[in-house]
């Protein structure tokens, strides 16, 4: 018995170690991201619960463990008892109680709370107020707002050099774009999603938003941004060779300032336009010389022939 404690110390010992030790705690979360949406909210609640629930039932079955070990084992004289049969009444007993204490558990405690978090999760089209569709792709983002007629693409911005450690790795290494999704804050955002090629799976930690972009199909999933900030996420769903670089950046802003933003990138498209309009027509108007110095060229070398 002694044997078995110092085993235990010795174990526990190792394990606090390396839990302590620095490599092992440099990129160490005890808990979820700051949850800045009802949703993120809800699901950080009922992660924190269940978390205690589970704590709580592992405690008290470690207890009654290691309890039976100490005062029932063979060194202190404990006799076994012998089993009647599957109908005594201890054993119907430890039976039908932990089944009715798991059951309350399961569907009290836990269900009803999971229930309501599944459920406002699905609710994407209550009260919403825009809405994005999010257009997935090998290895990009396309957002689209129809309301205000903008469209753009989102790619990975972080340089090649620190990807292949030419130079140190920045801040956000992997996670920063040419383009991030600007949304305005306390308004119930209605996202669409799709693909154009394989599956992929849109995720911001900090909104409690998670759902996959399937090609062929419309998924949707919501968010009400209470905070102003920069909040970044990855695509989640192995997508090729380029999965690891595919992140999300949205910037929650103030209403003033998305109006702001959506004349800004307006009078951006509408400049890439009038600037392609012009290319195309100075395109046509050079053809005509252009025919006229081949067909000279024609003509000298018939000439020199």
């Amino acid at each position: 018995m002694r044997n078995l404690f110092n085993r235990l110390l010795k174990l526990l010992g190792i394990s606090l170690f390396a839990i302590s030790s620095t490599v092992a705690y440099a990129d160490y979360k005890w808990n979820l991201q700051e949850p800045v949406t009802p949703m993120a909210k809800d699901t950080l609640h009922v992660h924190n619960m269940f978390m205690l629930i589970c704590i709580a039932i592992f405690l008290v079955v470690l207890a009654i463990m290691i309890w039976s070990i100490i005062y029932h084992r063979k060194d202190k004289g404990y006799k076994a008892s012998t089993v009647s049969g599957p109908t005594s009444g201890m054993q119907i007993v430890w039976t039908i109680v932990p089944f009715l204490i798991l059951l309350y558990i399961d569907f009290i405690l836990m269900g009803i709370p999971a229930w309501h978090a599944v459920a406002m999760m699905e609710d994407t089209k209550t009260d919403a107020q825009m809405v994005v569709k999010i257009t997935a792709s090998q290895w990009k983002w396309q957002y689209d707002y129809p309301e205000e007629g903008i469209q753009f693409v989102s790619t990975l911005s972080t340089p090649a050099s620190q990807i292949d450690n030419s130079i140190a790795k920045g801040e956000h290494y992997l996670l920063e774009v040419d383009n991030p999704l600007v949304l305005p804050i306390n308004k119930k955002v209605r996202f669409l999603m799709t693909s154009s090629d394989v599956v992929h799976e849109w995720w911001v930690p900090a909104f409690g938003a998670k759902r996959n972009a399937i090609p062929g199909f419309i998924r949707e999933i919501w968010a009400t941004i209470e905070k102003p900030g920069t909040y970044r996420g990855q695509c989640t769903e192995l997508c090729g060779k380029g999965h690891g670089f595919m992140p999300v950046v949205v910037e929650a802003v103030s209403e003033e300032k998305y109006q702001e933003w959506v004349a800004a990138k307006k009078q951006e498209m509408q400049s890439r336009v009038l600037s392609g309009s012009a290319d195309t027509q100075k395109g046509v108007e050079n053809q005509p010389s252009q025919a006229k110095t081949q067909a000279a060229g024609v003509i000298s070398v018939a000439a020199a022939i």
